[in-house]
């Protein structure tokens, strides 16, 4: 198998993010990833094993570019509350700017198997240490409740986002997700206080 890198492998992971959510995972083949990607079905199977590997390779690569530029952005924040409003904003804006990606990841991610499953924990993983650092920074701070059990406090956050995100991509309505970044900022915040 060839090195995971370089220009023809970034071409068919975007093709099958287009695929995958204008098909769904289910339902799509090796050749229409290759198809999408404008290379040969046997170029796809010199970067992955089968379908689900590119899935887990897809959600690996996004998942840490996502949480590299998260951190990024949090280094300009000054206090938690701050933080936990960039990462509300940011994971938002990032998928409402990416519907394929926001598809991918909030409808089809949720339709798999153990193999595909175990593929993707690590990488989400590290978003939920991040979201948990910033929940004790806060309690350290003063700025949320010193109780405040710090897993559960990520996965009510994690979940607020997550859902509000998924009824975006179901409802087939077009409105403004990245608008609805105050309202769930307003909540989570006065839950941790």
């Amino acid at each position: 198998m060839a090195k995971r890198t370089g220009e023809k492998y970034q071409v068919i992971l975007e093709a099958a993010v287009k695929t995958f959510a204008r098909t769904g995972f289910h339902r799509t083949r090796i050749a229409d990833i290759a198809g999408e990607a404008g290379v040969a079905d046997g170029t796809v199977y010199i970067y992955f094993k089968n379908k689900e590997d590119i899935l887990i390779s897809l959600f690996q690569n996004l998942m840490n570019t996502f949480v590299e530029e998260l951190k990024n952005e949090l280094l300009q924040c000054q206090n938690a509350n701050e933080k936990l409003e960039r990462i509300i904003t940011y994971h938002l804006t990032t998928l409402a700017n990416r519907p394929d990606q926001a598809k991918v990841t909030q409808i089809e991610l949720r339709q798999i198997d153990q193999v595909i499953n175990k593929g993707i924990s690590k990488p989400l993983k590290s978003y939920f240490y991040l979201i948990e650092e910033v929940v004790e920074e806060g309690k350290k701070q003063g700025l949320y409740r010193h109780n405040l059990d710090t897993r559960i406090a990520r996965k009510v956050i994690f979940g607020a986002i997550d859902e509000v995100i998924t009824c975006w991509v179901m409802s087939g309505k077009a409105y403004d997700l990245i608008a609805l970044r105050n309202p769930v900022f307003e909540l989570l915040v006065k839950g941790l206080q």
